[in-house]
Protein backbone atom coordinates (compact mmCIF):
# COMPACT_ATOMS: atom_id res chain seq x y z
CA UNK A 1 0.00 0.00 0.00
CA UNK A 2 1.17 3.60 -1.35
CA UNK A 3 0.06 6.87 0.20
CA UNK A 4 0.03 10.10 -1.66
CA UNK A 5 -1.04 13.55 -0.12
CA UNK A 6 -2.66 15.99 -1.88
CA UNK A 7 -0.71 19.54 -2.91
CA UNK A 8 -2.01 22.74 -1.50
CA UNK A 9 -4.04 24.77 -4.47
CA UNK A 10 -7.11 26.35 -3.02
CA UNK A 11 -5.35 29.64 -2.18
CA UNK A 12 -6.80 33.13 -2.55
CA UNK A 13 -5.15 36.21 -4.36
CA UNK A 14 -2.09 37.58 -2.39
CA UNK A 15 -2.12 34.56 -0.22
CA UNK A 16 0.44 32.50 -1.50
CA UNK A 17 3.42 31.66 0.80
CA UNK A 18 6.63 30.77 -0.86
CA UNK A 19 8.42 29.40 2.53
CA UNK A 20 4.76 27.56 4.05
CA UNK A 21 4.59 25.63 0.24
CA UNK A 22 8.12 24.79 0.34
CA UNK A 23 8.26 23.27 3.85
CA UNK A 24 5.20 21.16 3.59
CA UNK A 25 6.92 19.86 0.28
CA UNK A 26 9.59 18.57 1.98
CA UNK A 27 7.98 17.53 5.00
CA UNK A 28 5.77 15.41 2.74
CA UNK A 29 8.98 13.95 1.31
CA UNK A 30 10.33 13.56 4.87
CA UNK A 31 6.96 11.67 6.16
CA UNK A 32 7.41 9.43 3.14
CA UNK A 33 4.61 9.80 1.22
CA UNK A 34 5.17 7.97 -1.85
CA UNK A 35 4.00 10.86 -4.28
CA UNK A 36 2.03 14.40 -4.37
CA UNK A 37 -0.54 14.96 -6.39
CA UNK A 38 -2.78 18.24 -7.61
CA UNK A 39 -6.46 18.79 -9.34
CA UNK A 40 -6.99 21.03 -12.43
CA UNK A 41 -10.12 23.53 -12.75
CA UNK A 42 -9.58 26.04 -15.30
CA UNK A 43 -12.64 28.08 -14.76
CA UNK A 44 -14.18 28.39 -11.05
CA UNK A 45 -15.20 30.72 -8.54
CA UNK A 46 -12.95 28.89 -5.75
CA UNK A 47 -9.50 30.54 -5.72
CA UNK A 48 -7.44 27.02 -7.12
CA UNK A 49 -3.75 27.05 -8.45
CA UNK A 50 -3.21 25.27 -11.57
CA UNK A 51 -1.55 21.82 -11.67
CA UNK A 52 1.82 22.66 -13.92
CA UNK A 53 2.58 25.18 -12.15
CA UNK A 54 1.87 24.10 -8.85
CA UNK A 55 3.90 20.54 -9.61
CA UNK A 56 6.63 22.40 -10.93
CA UNK A 57 7.33 24.50 -7.56
CA UNK A 58 7.06 21.41 -5.39
CA UNK A 59 9.66 20.01 -8.19
CA UNK A 60 12.01 22.33 -6.82
CA UNK A 61 11.46 21.68 -3.39
CA UNK A 62 11.70 18.15 -3.67
CA UNK A 63 14.10 15.62 -4.48
CA UNK A 64 12.32 12.03 -4.44
CA UNK A 65 8.67 12.49 -4.04
CA UNK A 66 6.76 11.62 -7.27
CA UNK A 67 4.32 14.68 -8.24
CA UNK A 68 1.34 14.08 -10.39
CA UNK A 69 -2.51 15.51 -11.57
CA UNK A 70 -5.53 13.75 -11.04
CA UNK A 71 -7.13 14.84 -13.73
CA UNK A 72 -5.93 16.96 -16.09
CA UNK A 73 -9.81 17.55 -18.12
CA UNK A 74 -7.27 16.55 -21.78
CA UNK A 75 -9.80 18.44 -24.59
CA UNK A 76 -9.82 21.50 -22.94
CA UNK A 77 -6.19 21.93 -23.65
CA UNK A 78 -3.97 21.81 -27.01
CA UNK A 79 -2.12 18.36 -26.71
CA UNK A 80 0.90 19.70 -28.52
CA UNK A 81 1.16 22.36 -25.97
CA UNK A 82 0.04 19.96 -22.93
CA UNK A 83 2.89 17.76 -24.30
CA UNK A 84 5.83 19.91 -24.43
CA UNK A 85 4.75 21.26 -20.63
CA UNK A 86 4.74 17.80 -19.47
CA UNK A 87 8.09 16.88 -21.20
CA UNK A 88 9.69 19.65 -19.79
CA UNK A 89 8.43 19.44 -16.68
CA UNK A 90 9.01 15.78 -16.26
CA UNK A 91 12.90 16.79 -17.28
CA UNK A 92 12.91 19.41 -14.14
CA UNK A 93 11.83 16.62 -12.01
CA UNK A 94 14.23 14.40 -13.68
CA UNK A 95 11.94 11.51 -13.83
CA UNK A 96 9.26 12.19 -11.50
CA UNK A 97 5.61 12.90 -12.80
CA UNK A 98 2.71 11.25 -13.26
CA UNK A 99 -0.37 11.67 -15.55
CA UNK A 100 -3.59 11.63 -14.86
CA UNK A 101 -6.01 12.38 -17.85
CA UNK A 102 -9.65 12.35 -18.31
CA UNK A 103 -12.54 13.97 -20.50
CA UNK A 104 -14.40 15.78 -17.98
CA UNK A 105 -17.70 14.93 -18.64
CA UNK A 106 -20.42 17.60 -20.34
CA UNK A 107 -20.25 19.48 -17.56
CA UNK A 108 -18.39 22.25 -18.56
CA UNK A 109 -18.30 25.56 -20.47
CA UNK A 110 -16.85 24.04 -23.83
CA UNK A 111 -17.53 27.52 -25.66
CA UNK A 112 -14.68 28.82 -23.78
CA UNK A 113 -12.45 26.54 -25.30
CA UNK A 114 -13.52 26.41 -28.64
CA UNK A 115 -14.37 22.42 -28.19
CA UNK A 116 -17.63 20.99 -29.83
CA UNK A 117 -19.09 18.51 -27.03
CA UNK A 118 -20.49 16.14 -29.26
CA UNK A 119 -17.13 15.47 -30.23
CA UNK A 120 -15.66 15.14 -26.44
CA UNK A 121 -14.54 11.73 -26.66
CA UNK A 122 -13.02 11.65 -29.97
CA UNK A 123 -10.65 14.87 -29.44
CA UNK A 124 -9.53 12.78 -26.13
CA UNK A 125 -8.12 10.02 -27.57
CA UNK A 126 -7.16 11.36 -30.74
CA UNK A 127 -5.62 14.11 -28.41
CA UNK A 128 -3.71 11.36 -26.16
CA UNK A 129 -2.43 9.88 -29.52
CA UNK A 130 -0.77 13.05 -30.42
CA UNK A 131 0.87 13.56 -26.98
CA UNK A 132 2.42 10.03 -27.06
CA UNK A 133 3.42 10.53 -30.57
CA UNK A 134 5.33 14.21 -29.68
CA UNK A 135 6.57 12.07 -26.66
CA UNK A 136 8.39 8.98 -28.24
CA UNK A 137 8.97 9.58 -32.14
CA UNK A 138 11.95 11.82 -33.90
CA UNK A 139 9.80 13.45 -35.96
CA UNK A 140 5.56 13.24 -36.22
CA UNK A 141 3.39 13.16 -39.20
CA UNK A 142 -0.58 13.02 -37.96
CA UNK A 143 -3.31 13.13 -40.08
CA UNK A 144 -6.14 13.77 -37.33
CA UNK A 145 -9.49 14.97 -37.40
CA UNK A 146 -8.61 17.88 -35.27
CA UNK A 147 -4.55 17.66 -35.54
CA UNK A 148 -2.38 17.59 -38.60
CA UNK A 149 1.27 17.70 -37.88
CA UNK A 150 3.98 17.17 -40.80
CA UNK A 151 7.83 16.89 -40.50
CA UNK A 152 7.04 18.16 -36.73
CA UNK A 153 9.71 17.43 -33.85
CA UNK A 154 9.70 17.73 -30.38
CA UNK A 155 12.53 17.96 -28.02
CA UNK A 156 13.53 17.02 -25.53
CA UNK A 157 11.35 14.09 -24.78
CA UNK A 158 10.20 13.49 -21.66
CA UNK A 159 13.17 12.12 -19.00
CA UNK A 160 11.15 8.83 -18.28
CA UNK A 161 10.59 6.37 -21.19
CA UNK A 162 8.79 6.21 -23.00
CA UNK A 163 7.02 8.64 -21.37
CA UNK A 164 5.45 9.39 -18.03
CA UNK A 165 2.61 6.97 -16.26
CA UNK A 166 -0.53 8.13 -17.72
CA UNK A 167 -3.24 7.67 -15.30
CA UNK A 168 -6.98 7.48 -16.32
CA UNK A 169 -9.94 8.76 -14.37
CA UNK A 170 -13.51 7.41 -15.34
CA UNK A 171 -16.60 6.59 -14.11
CA UNK A 172 -18.97 5.35 -16.94
CA UNK A 173 -18.45 1.70 -18.41
CA UNK A 174 -17.14 2.54 -21.51
CA UNK A 175 -14.89 4.89 -20.26
CA UNK A 176 -13.15 2.54 -17.85
CA UNK A 177 -12.81 0.36 -20.39
CA UNK A 178 -10.67 2.65 -22.57
CA UNK A 179 -8.62 3.45 -19.37
CA UNK A 180 -7.31 -0.45 -19.72
CA UNK A 181 -6.63 -0.40 -23.11
CA UNK A 182 -5.10 3.38 -23.45
CA UNK A 183 -3.89 4.30 -19.99
CA UNK A 184 -1.37 2.74 -17.18
CA UNK A 185 -3.29 2.84 -14.06
CA UNK A 186 -6.83 3.60 -12.86
CA UNK A 187 -7.99 6.35 -10.85
CA UNK A 188 -11.14 6.77 -8.80
CA UNK A 189 -12.32 9.73 -8.47
CA UNK A 190 -12.36 11.50 -5.01
CA UNK A 191 -15.85 12.24 -5.52
CA UNK A 192 -17.25 8.91 -5.91
CA UNK A 193 -17.67 5.96 -2.91
CA UNK A 194 -16.13 3.39 -2.01
CA UNK A 195 -18.94 1.15 -2.92
CA UNK A 196 -18.64 2.81 -6.06
CA UNK A 197 -14.92 2.44 -6.27
CA UNK A 198 -15.96 -1.30 -5.74
CA UNK A 199 -17.99 -1.49 -8.46
CA UNK A 200 -14.92 0.12 -10.84
CA UNK A 201 -12.31 -2.20 -9.62
CA UNK A 202 -14.35 -5.01 -11.08
CA UNK A 203 -14.82 -3.89 -14.14
CA UNK A 204 -10.90 -2.75 -14.34
CA UNK A 205 -10.21 -5.48 -13.39
CA UNK A 206 -12.40 -7.99 -15.81
CA UNK A 207 -11.40 -6.10 -19.07
CA UNK A 208 -7.68 -6.28 -17.93
CA UNK A 209 -8.47 -9.76 -18.00
CA UNK A 210 -10.07 -9.55 -21.43
CA UNK A 211 -7.32 -8.01 -22.92
CA UNK A 212 -4.96 -10.36 -21.97
CA UNK A 213 -2.68 -7.82 -19.33
CA UNK A 214 -1.26 -8.31 -16.19
CA UNK A 215 -2.55 -6.63 -13.32
CA UNK A 216 0.29 -6.18 -10.92
CA UNK A 217 1.58 -3.84 -14.44
CA UNK A 218 -1.78 -1.91 -14.02
CA UNK A 219 -1.70 0.15 -10.82
CA UNK A 220 -5.13 1.06 -9.22
CA UNK A 221 -6.17 4.23 -7.01
CA UNK A 222 -8.20 6.39 -5.42
CA UNK A 223 -8.32 9.31 -4.33
CA UNK A 224 -9.71 10.09 -0.44
CA UNK A 225 -11.33 13.00 0.45
CA UNK A 226 -10.76 13.24 4.50
CA UNK A 227 -11.13 15.11 7.67
CA UNK A 228 -9.39 13.52 10.81
CA UNK A 229 -11.32 15.16 13.90
CA UNK A 230 -11.84 13.84 17.22
CA UNK A 231 -15.02 15.64 17.52
CA UNK A 232 -16.97 13.56 14.93
CA UNK A 233 -19.60 15.73 14.27
CA UNK A 234 -17.17 18.50 13.69
CA UNK A 235 -15.30 16.65 11.29
CA UNK A 236 -18.67 15.90 9.32
CA UNK A 237 -19.22 19.48 9.17
CA UNK A 238 -15.75 20.32 8.37
CA UNK A 239 -16.06 17.67 5.18
CA UNK A 240 -19.52 18.90 4.41
CA UNK A 241 -18.25 22.95 3.68
CA UNK A 242 -15.23 21.65 2.23
CA UNK A 243 -16.98 19.63 -0.61
CA UNK A 244 -18.91 22.45 -1.15
CA UNK A 245 -16.30 25.01 -1.03
CA UNK A 246 -14.79 22.69 -4.28
CA UNK A 247 -17.96 21.46 -5.78
CA UNK A 248 -19.99 24.11 -5.63
CA UNK A 249 -23.42 23.04 -5.03
CA UNK A 250 -23.26 19.87 -6.09
CA UNK A 251 -20.90 19.32 -3.10
CA UNK A 252 -23.89 19.24 -0.64
CA UNK A 253 -24.62 15.74 -2.74
CA UNK A 254 -21.12 14.53 -1.75
CA UNK A 255 -21.04 14.23 1.53
CA UNK A 256 -21.14 10.38 1.66
CA UNK A 257 -18.02 10.23 -0.16
CA UNK A 258 -15.87 11.68 2.41
CA UNK A 259 -13.88 10.09 5.18
CA UNK A 260 -13.66 11.58 8.80
CA UNK A 261 -13.78 11.55 12.31
CA UNK A 262 -11.34 10.35 14.78
CA UNK A 263 -8.45 8.05 13.95
CA UNK A 264 -9.83 5.33 14.21
CA UNK A 265 -12.84 6.31 11.73
CA UNK A 266 -10.19 7.27 9.16
CA UNK A 267 -8.28 3.82 9.52
CA UNK A 268 -11.60 1.75 9.02
CA UNK A 269 -12.46 4.22 5.89
CA UNK A 270 -9.36 3.97 4.30
CA UNK A 271 -9.05 -0.10 5.29
CA UNK A 272 -11.91 -0.07 3.22
CA UNK A 273 -10.71 1.65 0.15
CA UNK A 274 -7.55 -0.52 0.44
CA UNK A 275 -10.16 -3.95 0.55
CA UNK A 276 -11.66 -2.53 -2.58
CA UNK A 277 -8.60 -2.47 -4.29
CA UNK A 278 -6.60 0.30 -4.38
CA UNK A 279 -2.81 -0.01 -4.11
CA UNK A 280 -2.17 3.72 -3.68
CA UNK A 281 -4.63 6.06 -2.00
CA UNK A 282 -4.73 9.93 -2.40
CA UNK A 283 -5.24 11.74 0.85
CA UNK A 284 -6.83 14.60 0.30
CA UNK A 285 -7.18 16.50 3.06
CA UNK A 286 -10.01 19.28 3.24
CA UNK A 287 -8.47 21.95 5.23
CA UNK A 288 -5.57 22.43 7.85
CA UNK A 289 -2.95 20.59 5.18
CA UNK A 290 -0.47 20.74 7.03
CA UNK A 291 -1.68 19.81 10.67
CA UNK A 292 -3.72 17.15 8.84
CA UNK A 293 -0.88 15.94 7.39
CA UNK A 294 1.11 15.41 10.34
CA UNK A 295 -1.83 13.33 12.39
CA UNK A 296 -2.53 11.55 9.33
CA UNK A 297 1.24 10.19 8.90
CA UNK A 298 1.44 9.53 12.64
CA UNK A 299 -2.24 8.46 13.46
CA UNK A 300 -3.51 6.89 10.84
CA UNK A 301 -1.36 5.82 7.84
CA UNK A 302 1.05 3.23 10.14
CA UNK A 303 -2.44 1.32 10.90
CA UNK A 304 -3.47 1.02 7.53
CA UNK A 305 -0.79 -0.84 5.95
Amino acid sequence: MRFGISIPQFIADGEFDPAAQREYMQRAEELGFDSAWTQEQILGATPQLSPIESMTYAAACTERIRLGCVVFVTPLHSPVHLAKSLSSLDQISRGRLDVGIGTGGQGRMFSAFEVDPTSLVSRFTEGLRLMKELWTEPTVNFDGRFWQLENAAMEPKPFQKPHPPVWFGANHPNAVRRAVRLGDGFFGAGSSTTAEFVDRVKLVRETLAESGREPGEYPIAKRVYIALDDDAERGRRRMAEGLVRIYGDFGRKLEPVGVTGPPEACIQGLREVADAGAELILLTTIDDPRDQMERLAAEVIPHVN
